[in-house]
């Protein structure tokens, strides 16, 4: 089929275009090939290199389209022509009986509701003029989304042409499937860029600077509204609705049901549609709720919730808008936020790597036994993920039982704010802020709050363990001039802070014994103290365990320039290898090391002496433990983790059937949940104070544990 032999280029490209959309048509929609892949390959690029040479003549729905540019793409704000707003929720069927009740009450008459899953998706608009594709705009504040439209024209899903030449704009949720999250999330060789769940790879798929990335990931979309330009077009109902998305070529979620006052009158509308449906009475409600809830772990992509509409189209118009959601449908959500607040700002901080990290300023909340004020919001990918605005209504949780995290927009606010974005150069010292990967990061080193950062996380009870040098005490004698590096920990003259609030004799005198006392701690301890990123503790114990046990052979071995030295460690990669490589070779990390040297501490595992926890009688030999919540005695709670490792038992991070015990404080989450239902002992604080014989020993405040989030 070389169709460029006896015809002209326009000819050409009319009949590649027509032939490939046949083929497309009939593959995505219904699963048959009509040739083979390396012929359908060959017609496509085809296609490629004349579209290129004659962009004049390319059609607006080209099916090369579906292949994506490798041109950077730029996602301008476009102003929606419908309303696109969230929805009004509820939390039990009573709730959505209810609904069914006001609005029949209200109406005055018989109604009907139709019932959908809520995708766990990305709302999108597509808007098409004359039946062709023009514009994809993401819900944003309801008022104004971005244009994403080259990254959603490569889903097959989506129809680049209608078979009818209207003016309509469909509403549908992007998703991505179960299966393919899971092949494509192990596929990342990166950790630091895998994503938390299904909708988050879905949502930074849709902003991919190139299409041609975005095309790779196999999103799809379910549509289930549409807005007719010309209203004499619009169906009178839903049903009839969805029946003429499915006819224009737009997928719709077959699983669905309809709600009249009877099974058979709401059988008899779904035929009279077309549809396939699965029909109810009112009175069978909760019936259906729970056999969502059962199927839901089952289906093939993630859903929270039911979405229940008014199916009549007039008694919609009737009923009409609050500022924030439609009167004519409810959502039911099958489980309840674990705490909504209000996000007031966002405050960008920097972290000791350089990292930009935003966090969220929200209305003071219960939530897990303590009261919330700021949560993680993760990198301004999270943030363009949630669409969030400053004055959103957000749902928060506690990741882990215990990093408080903004977790979904249940409200989008009022002042019609837009999606917040990070500022362009460091808070701190206003360098240019640099993108690596999904992260932001300021490169500059001596970058205060990085100084700061890197002398806090030195001396935690983590690392170094140095009593009373906690991040706001580093923080002051920085800003004071008396610590301005590590290594300035051990020759500062800390009498010169007596003039600061807060340093008395006694304070003074506890920094300088801490300081001392962290002279004797091992090697491996001093090696994930010093911060690099590739280092932490597993790591560091993993590196000694195979023959770095001195500071000067890890040099060494930098300096040789070899990544395999590092990366051929069973648990290390090539990455991993090329970093500790980059790190050991700065000057800055050389200069510490040096000044630690002078100072005495260990750098060499034949300087540390014997553990005196071989001692300690292994109570805990066989044991699985696990850890939620916070404690009097133990804070942070790693002390409490490293009580347990002393004494032979080993830290797990949840609870699972292999756990034999679950250290229980206050505040804590489903941990405790599950090691009931698991049949985990719980031990209290109490309780294990006992156990490890300390039983005598006085509650400690700990002054490090309550200044910032991270």
């Amino acid at each position: 089929m070389l169709y460029h032999h006896g015809m002209n280029v326009k000819e050409e490209i009319d009949k590649l275009t027509a032939e490939l959309k046949i083929y497309q048509d009939k593959y995505y929609k219904e699963g048959v090939s009509l040739i083979s892949d390396n012929e359908y390959d060959r017609l496509t690029d085809r296609l490629i290199e004349l579209e290129t040479e004659h962009p004049e003549l390319q059609h607006p729905d080209s099916p090369t389209k579906r292949v994506g540019s490798d041109l950077t793409n730029d996602f301008p704000e476009v102003r929606h022509t419908i309303p696109v707003l969230s929805l009004d929720k509820a939390y039990s069927d009573e709730a959505v009986l209810s609904f069914f009740s006001k609005s029949i009450d209200k109406e005055g008459g018989a109604l009907s509701f139709a019932a959908e899953e809520k995708i766990d998706g990305i709302s999108m608009v597509l808007y098409y003029e004359k039946g062709i594709l023009q514009r994809a705009v993401t819900r944003g504040n309801g008022e104004i989304g971005n244009d994403v439209t080259p990254n959603i024209m490569t889903m097959p899903s989506v129809p680049l042409s209608l078979s009818e030449p209207i003016d309509i704009a469909v509403r549908g949720e992007v998703y991505l499937n179960k299966a393919d999250f899971e092949r494509l999330n192990n596929e990342e060789p990166d950790e630091s860029r895998k994503a938390a769940n299904p909708r988050n790879l879905a949502a930074g798929t849709v902003r991919r600077q190139k299409s041609s990335e975005a095309g790779r990931v196999p999103l799809t979309i379910f549509c289930y509204e549409g807005f007719w330009s010309d209203k004499t077009e619009t169906p009178p109902d839903h049903l009839h609705i969805l029946s003429k998305l499915k006819a224009l070529g737009f997928r719709t979620n077959p699983h669905f049901a309809f709600f009249a006052s009877s099974k058979k009158e709401a059988e008899e509308k779904l035929s009279e549609a077309g549809l396939e449906g699965e029909a109810y009475s009112f009175d069978e409600i909760d019936a259906f709720i729970k056999k969502k809830t059962a199927e839901r772990k089952n289906l093939p992509y993630e859903i929270d919730g039911l979405v229940f509409k008014i199916n009549e189209l007039d008694v919609r118009e009737s009923f009409g808008y609050t500022e924030h959601h439609p009167r004519w449908a409810i959502a039911y959500k099958f489980e309840a936020p674990q705490a909504e607040a209000k996000l007031l700002g966002i405050t960008v901080q920097v972290g000791r790597t350089g990292r930009i990290t935003p966090v969220a300023e929200i209305t003071p909340t219960k939530l897990g036994g303590s009261t919330i004020r700021r949560a993680t919001l993760h990198n301004q990918e999270y943030i363009e993920e949630l669409e969030l605005a400053i004055g959103d209504t957000v749902s928060i949780s506690k990741r882990g039982d215990v990093i408080p995290a903004v977790e979904s927009v249940i409200e989008k606010n009022e002042e019609g704010h837009t999606t917040f974005v990070l500022p362009p150069d460091c808070p701190c010292c206003h360098t240019p802020i640099i993108q690596v990967g999904g992260l932001q990061y300021c490169p500059e080193y001596t970058c205060p709050d990085q100084v700061k950062g890197r002398i806090a996380y030195f001396a935690s009870a983590d690392e170094m363990d140095i009593e009373s040098l906690g991040p706001k005490t580093v923080g002051d004698l920085y800003d004071a001039g008396i610590l301005r590096s590590i290594e300035d920990i051990y020759t500062a003259d800390y009498n010169q802070a007596a003039s600061l609030p807060g340093f008395g004799e006694k304070s003074i005198s506890a920094i300088e014994n801490g300081v001392k006392e962290s002279l004797s701690r091992p090697f491996v301890t001093v090696l994930s103290a010093l911060g690099v990123a590739e280092i932490g503790k597993k790591s560091a114990e993993i590196l000694v365990k195979n023959g770095f046990d001195s500071i000067d052979k890890i040099i060494a071995a930098s300096d040789a320039g070899d990544p395999s030295v590092f990366s051929s460690i069973s648990g290390f990669g090539e990455l991993t290898g090329q970093r500790i490589i980059e790190a050991f070779r700065s000057k800055p990390l050389r200069e510490t090391i040096e000044g630690l040297r002078k100072a005495g501490v260990h750098l060499d595992a034949t300087m540390d002496k014997k553990d005196e926890d071989e001692d300690l009688e292994q109570i805990f030999s066989g044991e699985v433990w696990c850890i939620t919540g916070s404690f009097r005695n133990f804070n942070p709670r790693s002390k409490a983790l490293k009580e347990i490792e002393k004494r032979g038992g080993r830290t797990v991070s949840s609870v699972t059937g292999k756990t034999t015990h679950l250290l229980a404080g206050t505040g804590g989450g489903s941990k405790a949940a599950d090691a009931e239902r698991l049949g985990v002992k719980i031990v209290d604080e109490d309780e294990f104070l006992r156990m490890i014989g300390m039983e005598d020993e006085k509650d400690e405040a700990d002054e490090n544990g309550q200044l910032r989030l991270f």
